[in-house]
């Protein structure tokens, strides 16, 4: 009998496999990554504390893959384990399975929980520049976004008809344009049209459907009122309120010819109409 045949008879699993691990300069680390096995169950195998590694078919399974790194037979280890944790045999053909990864080599549960947290921010920030593109520019006035955005099939009458129609060249189409903020009410038979400020630049167009649309104007100076493509006299008197100026394209232009002076003129009455 030999000295490696007698060193087999006489010692455990774990002598055998620690001696072929050192006989190789390996560490137990090492063992450990080539064969994915936690650090304590490889201790524990090579000392042969049986109390403290899992179920047999696992710790077998962890003395095969240990035998294979280095490079003793993966059976006969399997047998002689299955020996001398008490002569039981169990069916070697049943699969190897293996616990998870020590813990200590995972994942950190802070970098879990921060990856979590950047993917919820990330979420968060992409809705809300989504709906800041969906939303209104904030410098847009409330007369340009009316004069933009489709008319809400849905809203009430009344809210409708605060919109001013947007600006047409049609011919007989009365348009109001501000060459600087005024504030303006057009109302039809008691009915409110529109009723807010026009910035300088921006108009509104009298609908064409109206029976009889009278103005309100606090700075009548500050329009330019349009008949198609003919621009009308004034509708009142600088630094006066106008009130009740028919918008009706024939009482505009009747105005003029009677004598109604340009802004900067000097000064006949202010041009005051009045429906019906």
């Amino acid at each position: 009998m030999t000295d490696n045949e007698e060193f087999i008879q006489t010692s455990t699993v774990g002598e055998r496999l620690r001696a072929a691990r050192e006989e190789r300069k390996l560490s137990l680390d090492e063992i450990a990554t080539q064969t994915r096995i936690p650090l304590r169950h490889l201790q524990n195998l090579e000392t042969g504390d049986w109390s403290a590694l899992p179920a047999p078919t696992y710790t077998i399974g962890f003395a095969k893959s240990y035998a294979s790194a280095v490079g003793l037979d993966r059976t006969e280890i399997g047998d002689d384990l299955r020996t001398e944790m008490g002569g039981q045999r169990f069916d070697t053909g049943s699969p190897e399975v293996f616990e998870p990864v020590d813990p200590a080599r995972t994942m950190p549960k802070w970098l879990v929980f921060s990856a979590i947290g950047g993917i919820i921010l990330v979420v968060l920030f992409m809705t809300w520049l989504n709906n800041r593109s969906l939303a209104p520019d904030e410098t847009t006035s409330p007369i340009e976004a009316n004069a933009t955005a489709p008319a809400d099939e849905t809203a009430p009458p009344a809210q409708a008809q605060q919109q001013p129609q947007p600006a047409q060249a049609a011919a007989g189409a009365v348009i109001l344009t501000a060459t600087e903020p005024a504030w303006i009410q057009v109302t039809d038979g008691g009915r409110t049209l529109f009723s807010g400020e026009l910035a300088a630049g921006q108009t509104y167009a009298v609908p064409q459907n109206a029976a009889a649309p009278l103005l309100k104007a606090g700075k009548p100076e500050a329009l330019r009122v349009t008949v198609g493509n003919t621009v009308a006299p004034p509708v009142g008197q600088p630094g006066r309120v106008a009130s009740n100026v028919s918008l009706k394209a024939a009482d505009l232009m009747r105005a003029g010819a009677a004598g109604a002076t340009p802004p900067g003129a000097s000064a006949p009455p202010a041009v005051q109409n009045t429906a019906g």
